[in-house]
């Protein structure tokens, strides 16, 4: 039995010296260490939400960024005193607002072939580069900012750029559509920032049925990114237009559409792109109807001169009367001349009668024969002893 009053050999004897007995101290650093961890956890998890990075659907990071842009994503509009401004923004598209400029636009038309639509083979967007990347070389390219929210700063009004950015994305903002006429609220995030998507003026399908496929891969890049052929607009209507043209999609917004159809001619024009026989009709309707002059088609007419010296008068022709129909004369009816006169041989040769004819080898006698007589003619047909 263990002796009651011996202290046991893990109690610490305090350093009052006090007699009785304590408890063993208690080590309490390891919570609170792992309470810290547990804290710094959570705040990162909170800080690290991501959003889809497909094109027209959400938002993406620009293509030449470092892993430190891969920080927090917020839907929520910051009530912080820091306000970022905004990068500067690409050129907007001209307004086609007057017959000049629409009988400009239908001139650039005229300059375009004129072909029917390639095959679609080996078309997908991969042939048109990184989606909105920023190494491009045309407006905007190699600013920092990807193109999607290049067109986005350019687009929408009343914008608000999250903070850290250098300027590039935009979290809200309102989007005046020129194609509808509507007002749209953009709000970036996974499942709002479909609300304004990015429209290809010229479909890139369609870009790529009209010549762009013999286009290298670097051109076609800038084509998917350039400016002039980007439009925001709202989700439903760019997913209504898909890869149509000017022959079977237009925007609902009548007053847009010489602006439409001329950035459409633009960017072709730029690109070195054709446009079917029912494209260009289309495009040509719709410019006459903004007040262009109608083009005609040019006619060459060559022309050779002659010396006036050289020059003669025209041969009047006779004019043409009826051909006379041939009527063949009658055949008269053949009469045989009347006979000739018998006329008796000379009394030189003399023949007794036919049988003495026929001893001497004469038979027959034709008349005008030696020994020839019109009695021995008995017929009188000029033949006598036959």
């Amino acid at each position: 039995m263990p002796d009651p009053f011996v202290m046991p050999s893990s109690w610490d004897r305090p350093p009052t010296g006090s007699p009785y007995p304590q408890p063993p101290k208690k080590k309490r650093w390891p919570w609170f260490a792992g309470g810290g961890v547990a804290l710094i956890a959570a705040l990162v998890a909170l800080g690290s939400t991501s959003t889809d990075d497909t094109e027209n659907t959400a938002d993406v990071k620009p293509a030449q960024s470092s892993s430190a842009t891969s920080t927090s994503t917020t839907t929520v509009t910051s009530t912080s005193a820091t306000v970022e401004a905004p990068a500067a923004t690409a050129t907007p598209a001209a307004q086609i607002s007057t017959a000049v400029a629409a009988s400009a636009a239908l001139e650039k038309l005229d300059t375009l072939p004129v072909k029917g639509r390639a095959p679609k083979t080996g078309y997908d967007r991969g042939q048109f580069g990184q989606t909105w990347t920023d190494n491009v070389t045309v407006e905007g390219g190699h600013n920092g900012c990807d193109t999607r929210n290049d067109i986005l700063r350019r687009d929408l009004v009343s914008i608000t750029i999250k903070p850290g950015s250098q300027g590039c994305t935009v979290t809200s903002g309102t989007l005046n559509d020129p194609y509808t006429n509507t007002s749209v609220n953009f709000l970036r995030g996974e499942t709002t920032s479909s609300a304004a998507q990015i429209d290809h003026v010229v479909a890139l399908s369609n870009a790529w049925q009209t010549g762009a496929q013999q286009l290298t891969l670097e051109k076609r890049t800038d084509l998917a990114n350039d400016p002039r052929n980007l439009q925001a607009t709202d989700g439903p209507t760019n997913q209504q237009k898909s890869d149509g043209d000017a022959a079977t999609w237009l925007p609902p917004n009548k007053s847009y559409r010489c602006t439409y159809v001329a950035r459409q001619v633009d960017v072709k024009a730029a690109y070195d792109l054709w446009v079917t026989p029912p494209e260009k009709d289309a495009i040509t309707r719709v410019l006459t109807d903004c007040g262009a002059a109608s083009s005609t088609p040019s006619t060459t007419i060559t022309t050779v001169d002659v010396p006036e010296s050289t020059t003669q008068t025209p041969i009047p022709v006779a004019p043409q009367t009826a051909t006379p129909v041939y009527t063949p004369a009658p055949t008269p009816e053949y009469t045989p001349p009347p006979p000739a006169p018998v006329v008796d041989a000379p009394s030189s040769t003399y023949y007794q009668n036919c049988t003495a004819v026929r001893a001497a080898g004469a038979a027959p006698i034709y008349a005008g024969q030696p020994g020839y007589s019109s009695k021995l003619d008995r017929d009188g047909d000029g033949v006598a002893c036959e």
